[in-house]
């Protein structure tokens, strides 16, 4: 296969008499490439997003509120699948490589890479905010980082339930939230149905994460998103918030790591047994398209030669 694009491409250039040159520093291992993206589109999406969400807090309603977190990590994700998405997939997210894995359109072996790029690009992204917002976050609090109460700091970097949430209903809600958005990315990447436009994937995608954020996200912050979640509570844990980040909500953290995995297969398989499944071969969808585009330029058709009898 190099031999074969070598070869194309040599021949392009001579026929066009261009010089096809490399970067001095390309990289051809395709892990590599893959990891480096999906760390770098997890990055951007979570620096975003992670930012939007210490602007409203520090800022106490000043510079946005809860709809403006939305738009942050919405608008992030779409800028994400920018970033990464023809190289890796832009997954940004262990539930849905965990899933894509689940239905065959992920290598197993794969997963690890995913995972580790995902942690590492969500870890680099709470560093880089804690550092931009390190003298707001200071000033908010008064120097106290705490995980709870009214100046609490921690819920900037990862997801806390609400005070009325239990551990049960938290997981039901995280495996809901995670449901609903592999669902919509499974039709939305079904071909035989209505998928998304070509080359407006992300801004669709962006808007999908927003629509959950604005209808499922007051319980408990919408992880749904395991290495969204958890890179950012270790750097929290680190950074001077301690292990009460481990603590809080009953011991809240490992819901938004098990239950989105959970809840992305449950979604995409439910997508997959009530319409994917389902769809008719491509000889009889070729077919029908072709009925429903006569039965539409039919009128038309009779309106042409309407016109045409009358000017003879």
């Amino acid at each position: 296969m190099k031999d074969l694009v070598q070869s194309v491409e040599l021949g392009v250039s001579q026929r066009n008499r261009v010089n096809v040159t490399r970067p001095k520093v390309w990289l051809k291992n395709e892990i590599v490439r893959v990891g480096l993206a999906e760390c770098l589109c997890t990055y951007v999406m979570m620096a975003f997003g992670l930012g939007s969400v210490a602007q409203v807090v520090t800022g106490q309603g000043a510079f946005g509120q809860y709809l403006s977190i939305n738009l942050g990590f919405g608008l992030g994700v779409a800028m994400g699948v920018h970033v990464g998405g023809k190289v890796s997939g832009a997954h940004m997210n262990a539930a849905v490589s965990f899933t894509m894995c689940a239905f065959g359109r992920l290598g197993w072996k794969m997963l690890p890479l995913y995972v580790f790029a995902q942690l590492l690009g969500s870890f680099l992204a709470a560093g880089t905010i804690y550092a931009v917002y390190h003298d707001a976050i200071f000033d908010y609090c008064g120097g106290n980082l705490t995980v709870t109460g009214v100046k609490a700091t921690a819920g900037i970097f990862a997801t806390y339930p609400a005070p009325y949430l239990s551990l049960m209903a938290g997981f039901i809600d995280q495996v809901f939230g995670t449901a609903m958005l592999l669902l919509c990315l499974m039709a939305l990447s079904d071909q035989k149905n209505k998928p998304a436009a070509p080359g407006s994937e992300p801004i669709v995608v962006g808007l999908l994460v927003l629509l959950i954020g604005i209808s499922l996200g007051s319980n408990s912050g919408y992880a749904i998103n395991p290495t969204r979640d958890i890179a950012p509570r270790i750097f929290t844990a680190i950074a001077g918030w301690g292990t009460d980040v481990f603590r809080a909500g009953n011991g809240w953290w490992w819901v938004p790591i098990v239950a989105p995995l959970i809840g992305g297969v449950l979604g995409a398989g439910l997508y997959k047994a009530l319409v994917e499944m389902h769809h008719p071969p491509i000889s009889e969808q070729g077919d029908r398209l072709v009925r429903e585009f006569e039965e539409e330029t039919a009128p038309l058709e009779k309106q042409e030669n309407i016109c045409a009898n009358v000017c003879v």
